[in-house]
């Protein structure tokens, strides 16, 4: 059988870090590939981590913003693991409360990273995805608060069972356009660009997950969406309550759930809860 291997995206530091430690202590018993865009920044973390004693961590470059690193990375993994047995989506970015950025331009930035840089990866690597592998999005508690501030219209289309990737797609378009034309709170949506992009990461997860039934029936794949909690991060700042490697803990859990488990699937993990969406 060919080796496990694992890839955790945005993994240099923060919660990615502190991702690819928790799969180290688990007791993931393949290769866990830390990605990050800067390739220096990555082979530093590399470092840290193996001066640590965790050994089995290996670094490969990925700008989840580029299609092109996306597939070079599935064409690694092909070529020397055959496949891919877990794939944490970690990595993103939130503009600070005093950028000034204007809104548009925020929304437009977030988007690309958040919701399309998830997208591409997903499109690159769910296609190598072994029989029982797992599959983590990193979305946020946030995307829930901002599905409550959106319109009704918009609520019910977010909600719909039977979206499509193309229709969602669609949807996070428009509130970039609505967004750099200022009037999205006119349109019904909420006034936060991060906000948005995680509805459109949690809708995505439940739309993929469904895609997996129907592809892959049997072969115990599950997909999940997921909320670390508030933690202190660069890009959260140092008054949140959770430290990196209390983050860390709702993601190691869904990626490491046993084989042969049925659930969760499609759903919003928080606090290894599920949560209503």
């Amino acid at each position: 059988m060919s080796q496990k291997v694992a890839v955790v995206t945005g993994a240099n530091k923060g919660i990615g870090l502190a991702i690819v430690k928790g799969l180290c202590k688990a007791g993931f018993t393949g290769d866990i590939l830390l990605t990050a865009r800067n390739e220096k920044l990555g082979q530093e973390a590399i470092a840290g981590l193996q001066s640590e004693g965790f050994k089995n961590v290996v670094f490969h470059q990925l700008d989840i913003c580029d299609q092109g690193s996306c597939m070079k990375l599935k064409k690694f993994l092909e070529e020397k693991y055959g496949g891919l047995d877990v794939l944490i989506n970690n990595a993103g970015i939130a503009f600070k409360n005093a950028a000034t950025e204007p809104f548009g331009e925020q929304a437009e930035v977030t988007m690309r990273t958040n919701f399309w840089g998830t997208l591409w990866a997903c499109h690159a690597l769910l296609p190598i995805l072994r029989a029982n592998a797992r599959v983590v999005n990193v979305s946020s508690f946030v995307s829930k608060k901002s599905l409550d501030q959106c319109s009704a219209e918009l609520q019910a289309k977010f909600r719909n069972k039977d979206l499509s990737e193309e229709e969602l797609c669609l949807l996070m378009g428009e509130f970039v356009q609505d967004a750099q034309a200022g009037d999205h709170s006119a349109k019904g949506w909420p006034n936060t660009a991060y906000g948005t992009t995680k509805i459109g990461v949690t809708v995505l997860s439940r739309i993929q997950a469904r895609v997996l039934n129907e592809t892959r029936p049997g072969d115990g794949i599950l997909l999940n969406a997921c909320c670390p909690g508030w933690v202190r991060t660069d890009m959260a700042g140092p008054k949140a309550p959770k430290s990196p490697e209390e983050g860390a803990e709702t993601p190691v859990y869904l990626a490491m759930l046993p084989e042969g488990a049925k659930e969760p699937h499609g759903q919003l993990v928080w606090d290894k809860t599920v949560q209503e969406w």
